[in-house]
């Protein structure tokens, strides 16, 4: 790993996907920042583990008070043993241990101002009014960044003073805009039209500033001092004066430059009265009485509002009524709900608040991303039981989680919960782990996976199951929370929403223009060198069955290149990527520019090289080039581990080896076809001439038999080389930044250095600690509401946030879409029906007493059932198969069933193919009725067949009917945003 050698360094190895959200700049500011958070309750112990991990200078922790029992509550670092002592001290070791590089100290005395001016940033939470406004005003007269934060049972409130004029140098998450440029007039003000890669708008803002590369003609533009736009519609903006400029004439490429931002901010005391609330609406100004008269309120009878009573409630909505002018903007029912509450402390609440106030922390000591400006309410008050709810007891709130690595620090926090730790990933090959009787078991699923994929396929076994779902993720200092309910909600969306954008493959090939092809492209070099190959010729020399069943000649000529291209020393391998080089980055350019020359025209008027379309020039091989020879030290250490070749990797004998050994000149491909588009690289034939893989074959056997007959071993054997992001010193991540900045100098593209080359080659999901917490918090919130059992829509909530801007939006979920319609009824994903499995005389249901039971209780006469993707039975079929198939019973049926493979149209709740969750198989019915027939619209019925523990058929479950298409993706609904 990349770790930090001296203190000024950043630990990459620590901070990896910390640095892909801020940065090394933002990253360092970080590391000269001392911390104050005072309040070590449940909230203020959440912002100090958040603002640790992301490394700062220091942070002190104070609390003047001592642990309570109901510290224990949201206070993870606290246990019972702590009770009685300082809740500072009591945290300080366990915070401390969260990250070495960051000094963790307690302190427990008055805040003093001289003590104060000890930090760049001080966070307040849960401290009186009074104090609020003391210290507020010591920051802000010492420019010290103030930050107020507290939860009060169900709601919670954010504040921020960053003084006067704090400047914020990176104001967006987002890469820059960039588009390219297809004309520039000359004129005040200059109009230029663009598009971006795709052939869209360009994606500019009214007021963004821009700059110009690559223009030819109006070259004055090229790397020009930032100008600010003004849109004119999608395609064109303005940019100032261009009439002395000269005419433009191609090329080119706008891109956005963020610059510097000053923002002003008042103080607590003058803010508490004009508030600035972020998303300000009634309920927000609400919420912010509502907090100002709890400070009044527990002034005057020095306790919080009790739960539940009326009186104390009343004597708060009178507090509140006291502090504004405007009544009629007053929720009154949501003051009295938020004092039945106030006096809880709940963890989600902390999570949230405390991933919202750490991230505001950075932004104070880091300068990057937009801060709050300046008040930021939040509640969730709909997680309170619907009326009616019977409330839950002890042993009924009994929860069964799972988490592999965060059991033992589960049991820390809690000792008295119960959590099973699964060591096997959720997937189609671990079914018969996680199965029927594992999933029947569960009241409820969460997730926090990276792969589109893996979420669908999850949410696919809750559709199974009738499971309510808590799908949540974070990317940088976004994140979401969707809540799906069985029969309530839609469920999380269909693989064809799923399907993640690849870029085209002729662009990867042969036209890249951003420096994320080229890194792309890089990537697939390296499976193709060094991993492929091996596996191939491993193939070769190990199955004797590898030869007959191949059809191309491509993985062939692998075999016979990686075989006779064997190494037998280091300079064999810096010879072999010598070659490699001059073959990718001189040969191939000279072979595509014969093809499309600088000049070459689409039509009349109309250039090739345009827009992004790059055009490329070869490179001249330099040993004294310093990525040169860093493609050439990787890709040589790479071939010689791939070859398990034991070489000292000598790059001084590289170099002499380079310099003595001949290059072979570039010869032309005569009749080679270079796709330009997508559809094009479809029409490539793919013909296989067969003589010539007969030959190859036969050479290949010889071969085999010559090196058995010498007694091969294991010393012809190959290395397959997996890429690998996480060890630093394996080369891997070194050969593709080499690679990419390499093809990058080909196309005129600026290079990428080694971090996000890593990032963008090992597809790391940036990461911060800020989001994770917000957005556990968000999910668990939800989680309350399906211990409840709520049944209300209008309870849940699925939730964004972007801690960058920062915005947090939540909507309600949709409803199911209605699917299918047969008679009176509706049915969407979630409805099915349950047939027994036991006949009346005990015994296992035919095929036929199936079909009866659909048409005779249910009224759906079933035209065709399948098993996944295989026909049990088919109205079509001739009547003697039709009869001997109806005669067996449904186990019989799945084990090997006549009839031709007929792949169903893909739903989400779809099941991964034959066999079942717990090894045995399920039945999928196509239950297609005489009119639908023609219309293509079907019932489908999973899953059918469950064994019971003697392995008869125990009972049939679950059948769901659609009209031949599934539900899209949830979208979010036109709901106002609750902040």
């Amino acid at each position: 790993m990349r770790r930090s050698e001296s203190p000024g360094e950043i630990d990459e190895g620590l901070y990896s996907r910390q640095l892909y959200v801020l940065g090394h700049e933002a990253m360092r500011r970080l590391a000269k920042t001392a911390v104050l958070v005072s309040g070590m309750k449940g909230l203020g112990v959440e912002i100090a583990k958040n603002i640790i991990l992301a490394g700062v200078k220091s942070v002190t922790v104070h609390d003047p008070g001592n642990t309570q029992w109901s510290d224990l509550s949201s206070q993870f670092f606290l246990s019972e043993s702590d009770v009685g002592q300082n809740r500072a001290m009591a945290s300080q070791q366990r915070l401390a241990e969260l990250n070495s590089y960051v000094p963790v100290t307690a302190y427990t005395m008055e805040l003093s101002e001289s003590f104060l001016a000890a930090f760049q940033v001080v966070v307040l939470s849960n401290s009186p009014l009074e104090e609020q406004l003391r210290i507020s005003d010591i920051c802000h007269g010492r420019s010290i960044r103030f930050i107020l934060a507290d939860t009060k049972g169900l709601a919670g409130q954010l504040f921020c003073d960053f003084g006067e004029n704090f400047v914020v140098d990176e104001p967006s998450e987002a890469e820059p805009v960039c588009a390219y440029v297809q004309h520039i007039s000359q004129g005040m003000p200059g109009v230029v039209t663009c598009r971006d890669g795709q052939g869209h708008g360009h994606g500019f803002a009214d007021g963004d500033f821009v700059t110009f590369s690559d223009v030819e003609g109006m070259s004055q533009l090229n790397g020009c001092k930032p100008r600010a736009i003004r849109v004119l519609d999608e395609f064109t903006l303005e940019i100032g004066d261009t009439g002395s400029f000269a005419p433009y004439q191609h090329g080119g490429v706008i891109t956005q430059v963020k610059v510097p931002q000053l923002h002003s901010y008042e103080p607590l005391r003058a803010s508490l009265a004009k508030p600035k609330i972020k998303a300000m609406d009634d309920r927000g100004h609400s919420l912010h009485l509502a907090f100002r008269a709890l400070h009044t309120f527990t002034a005057e009878m020095g306790r919080l509002p009790r739960p539940r009573v009326q009186a104390d409630a009343e004597r708060l909505l009178e507090l509140a009524r006291g502090l504004t002018t405007h009544q009629e903007l007053l929720d009154e029912r949501l003051v009295r709900t938020f004092a039945h509450v106030s006096a809880g402390e709940l963890s989600p609440m902390a999570a949230l608040l405390g991933g919202l106030a750490a991230q505001e922390v950075l932004k104070a000591a880091s300068g990057k991303f937009l801060p709050l400006a300046q008040w930021l309410y939040f509640d969730a008050l709909e997680c309170l039981p619907e009326q009616g709810t019977t409330l839950l007891t002890e042993e009924s709130c009994a929860l069964k989680l799972k988490s592999e690595t965060a059991a033992a620090a589960v049991r820390r926090m809690n000792p008295m919960i119960r959590v099973t730790a699964q060591p096997h990933h959720v997937g189609p090959d671990t079914e018969t782990l996680y199965g029927d009787d594992f999933f029947m078991a569960l009241d409820g699923v969460t997730n926090a996976l990276d792969s589109m994929q893996s979420r669908a396929y999850v949410d696919s076994l809750c559709i199974r199951y009738l499971k309510p779902l808590l799908d949540s993720g974070t990317e940088g200092t976004k994140g979401h929370v969707q809540v799906i309910v069985p029969h309530l909600t839609q469920p999380f969306g269909s693989p064809l929403d799923l399907t993640e954008s690849a870029v085209p493959l002729c662009t990867l090939r042969h036209f890249p223009s951003t420096i994320e092809h080229t890194l792309q492209w890089a990537r697939d070099e390296f499976d193709g060198l060094f991993k492929v190959p091996a596996e191939n010729v491993n193939k070769f020399l190990e199955d004797p069955a590898f030869l007959e069943v191949q059809r191309t000649t491509q993985d062939l000529e692998w075999v016979r290149s990686s075989l006779q291209e064997k190494p037998r020393s280091w300079p064999d391998c810096v010879r072999w990527a010598r070659q490699r080089w001059e073959s990718l980055y001189r040969h191939t350019i000279l072979n595509l520019l014969h093809a499309f020359p600088p000049d070459h025209e689409t039509s009349p008027g109309v250039p090739f090289w345009a827009g992004p379309k790059r055009c490329p020039r070869p490179l001249e091989f330099d040993c004294n080039n310093s990525t040169h020879m860093e493609y050439i030290m990787a890709a040589a250490s790479l071939f010689a581990q791939t070859h398990r070749l034991q070489v000292p990797r000598d790059r001084a004998a590289a170099r002499e080896t380079l310099r003595a050994m001949a290059v072979p000149p570039f010869q032309l491909e005569v009749g080679v076809r270079i796709p330009v588009t997508e559809e094009e690289m479809e029409e490539v034939p793919v013909g296989v001439d067969e003589e010539q893989l007969a030959a190859l074959k036969q050479e290949l056997a010889e071969c085999r038999q010559a090196l058995l007959e010498v007694g091969y071993g294991s010393t012809h054997l190959m290395e397959p080389i997996h890429f690998e992001k996480d060890d630093d010193s394996n080369g891997h991540v070194d050969f593709i930044m080499a690679a990419s900045n390499l093809r990058a100098a080909n196309y005129g593209i600026a290079p990428a250095d080694w971090h996000k080359s890593k990032r963008v080659a090992g597809r790391i999901v940036p990461a911060i600690a800020t989001t994770t917490a917000a957005v556990a918090g968000l999910a668990c919130l939800e989680l309350y509401k399906l211990v409840w059992g709520h049944q209300n829509l209008g309870s849940y909530c699925n939730s964004f946030l972007q801690l960058a801007e920062p915005l947090l939006a939540r909507f309600h979920p949709l409803s199911p879409l209605a699917t299918y319609k047969y008679g009176q009824e509706t049915w969407s994903c979630w409805h099915r029906i349950e047939v027994p499995g036991i006949g009346a005389h005990g015994e296992e249901l035919t095929l036929q007493e199936l079909l009866d039971q659909l048409q005779g209780v249910h009224g759906l006469p079933v035209r065709t059932l399948l098993c996944g993707v295989t026909i049990l039975y088919a109205s079509f079929w001739a009547k003697q198969k039709r009869e001997a198939q109806l005669t067996r019973r449904l186990t019989q049926l799945v084990g090997g069933p006549p009839g031709a493979a007929w792949p169903p149209p893909p739903h989400p709740g779809a099941g991964p193919g034959l066999r079942g969750p717990t090894g045995r198989r399920h039945l999928t019915a196509r239950a297609c009725l005489a009119a639908l027939w023609l219309s293509e619209a079907c019932c489908r019925v999973p899953p059918w067949a469950q064994t019971g523990s003697g392995g008869s058929a125990a009972r049939y479950r679950a059948a769901r009917y659609s009209a031949g298409r599934w539900p899209p993706s949830h979208q979010p609904c036109s709901g106002k945003p609750r902040m």
